[in-house]
């Protein structure tokens, strides 16, 4: 038998098998998957798997996940334990997205809630709004009766009285650098889903919202094709709808660990920052594959299936040379 025919009835078996690239369909068994961003995911994507592995849904699982997180404040970057404002007080910003039927809910400039991940799901399943903000936001958490702090107006009135050059002054002893919870979820069934949750910017102007609450940019997921999360400088994501762009290079063929990549290079080739934009990309498709990127940085991340729990790093991604074009 010649090489070539060997050859081609091996990938004739294979395929039968089921081996070939194939998108998987809604209905059948695989096993799960959960990424997330940072060292601290792998927290997360234990008790979500936990919670999948016990009949969990995903979105159940997912928001278990991220609210442990925001319990630990982990590294001062999520939940009530963040950093806070340029003006002493911490703002939350969330978001969750369910793939079937596109469904999401949004927090942002969000006080005294202590799980806003919780608050962005009762925005999904309990109005006919995407996202609420501010006072509006918390008013509605509230409302549903989700656990919350005092916020002291007193105090938030007095600290934002305090002159534009003090507050910078005192800026540069809060640490500006900062972490997100991106997770996401595909389940046995192949259903995907994700969620991300973090206090922002240290140091940042009362009110600004960066990239995590925003559909498209902090987070997307498209149930046909998958699913992206991003952490870093949210300013630098936004610009460019990161997330959105990560799903439709998906959408385009690529596996996702090229998604991520080829989303840093667009969006260096276009920032007069080229590729210094602090910015890393986690993606997770239909068929279980997952990547993530980074731009200028080494980048842990968390990646869990039935059988194992582990942190991934990826180097900065190999720089392109401006083409001119």
């Amino acid at each position: 038998m010649s090489r070539r025919r060997l050859a081609l009835l091996l990938f004739a078996a294979c395929y039968a098998q089921g081996c070939a690239a194939r998108p998987a369909t809604d209905d059948s068994e695989s096993a799960a998957i959960i990424v997330s961003t940072w060292p601290f995911g792998k927290v997360a994507n234990d008790i979500a798997m936990q919670r999948l592995n016990s009949g969990a849904s995903r979105l159940d699982a997912l928001e278990a996940g991220i609210r442990e997180i925001e319990r630990r404040s982990s590294d001062r970057s999520v939940g009530l334990g963040g950093h806070p404002n340029a003006a002493g007080y911490v703002q939350l910003d969330a978001c969750i997205m369910d793939g079937p039927g596109a469904r999401a809910g949004s927090v942002a400039a969000l006080e005294g809630i202590v799980h806003p991940i919780t608050a962005a799901r009762r925005v999904m399943e309990h109005s006919k709004h995407v996202m609420l903000v501010g006072e509006g936001a918390r008013w509605f958490a509230l409302d549903q009766g989700l656990e919350s702090v005092p916020v002291d107006v007193v105090d938030a009135v007095e600290a934002q009285k305090r002159s534009y050059v003090e507050r910078k002054r005192d800026a540069v002893e809060v640490p500006r650098g900062h972490d997100t919870i991106a997770l996401l979820v595909r389940d046995a069934k192949g259903h995907l889903a994700g969620g991300c949750s973090t206090s922002g910017a240290g140091g940042k102007l009362p009110g600004r919202v960066g990239d995590s609450p925003i559909l498209g940019s902090g987070l997307y997921v498209d149930e046909e094709v998958g699913a992206a999360g991003a952490t870093g400088i949210g300013e630098n994501v936004m610009r460019y709808c990161g997330t959105f762009l990560v799903v439709e290079f998906m959408r385009a063929g690529m596996h996702p660990q090229r998604a991520c990549e080829e989303a840093l290079h667009r969006i260096a080739k276009i920032d007069a920052r080229g590729y210094e934009l602090d910015v890393c990309f986690i993606a997770l498709d239909k068929r279980g594959r997952f990547g993530a990127a980074a731009s200028n940085m080494r980048f842990p991340f968390a990646v869990t299936t039935e059988t194992e729990s582990r942190i991934v790093h990826v180097e900065p991604v190999q720089r392109r040379a401006a083409s001119g074009d």
